[in-house]
């Protein structure tokens, strides 16, 4: 499936996980390009963006970063009730919080892709600094550096960008939920 066919999806959730800088964001966008060219609704739920808004009051903890994710979950569940196509692009480092964000959305709905590409790559990106503040010591908790990524076990499809173009990454999620359509 290219990204110019025309193909309706049920209401779902593409939970883009990995490390900051991975892409994440750069696919959610493309991908909603992708499927709002096909006419469908969607909503990216950005994880830089819902820490404005959905969860301005949460920290980095491990609790209120499992707090950041129960609400997105919520939120994207949301939406798929109202028929919209929800694209998570967050760290969710924790195996656990995925696992539960896929509970509260539904298996049927849920494709996590795992955004896989190398910490090396992500650091060398480092668009908002972080990496560089966590090596220096100034940003504690920075998921790859001073906290744990736990890698998805099974996902639905793996992403490396410094391997994949965006396009390939949009046309190898519209595969995996064109799959699942037909099935």
């Amino acid at each position: 499936m290219t990204i110019g066919e025309t193909t309706a999806f049920p209401p779902c959730t593409i939970w883009l996980t990995g490390l900051s800088a991975a892409g994440k964001t750069t696919i959610a966008h493309a991908l909603a390009g992708a499927l709002a060219g096909k006419g469908m609704a969607c909503e990216v739920l950005d994880g830089d963006l819902v820490r404005q808004t959905l969860c301005r009051d949460l920290g980095f903890s491990r609790e209120d970063r499992s707090e950041n994710v129960r609400r997105v979950a919520q939120r994207c569940r949301q939406l798929n009730a109202e028929g919209v196509v929800a694209i998570a692009a967050l760290v969710s480092p924790y195996r656990d919080d995925r696992d539960r964000a896929r509970e509260t959305v539904g298996n049927d709905r849920f494709v996590e892709v795992f955004v896989s590409t190398p910490l090396a790559v992500c650091e060398a990106r480092d668009p908002k600094g972080l990496y560089k503040k966590a090596r220096a010591g100034q940003l504690a908790n920075l998921t790859g550096v001073g906290d744990v990524y736990e890698v998805p076990l099974a996902p639905e499809l793996t992403i490396d960008t410094s391997l994949q173009t965006t396009d390939a990454a949009v046309e190898a999620v519209l595969r995996v939920i064109g799959g699942r359509a037909a099935a």
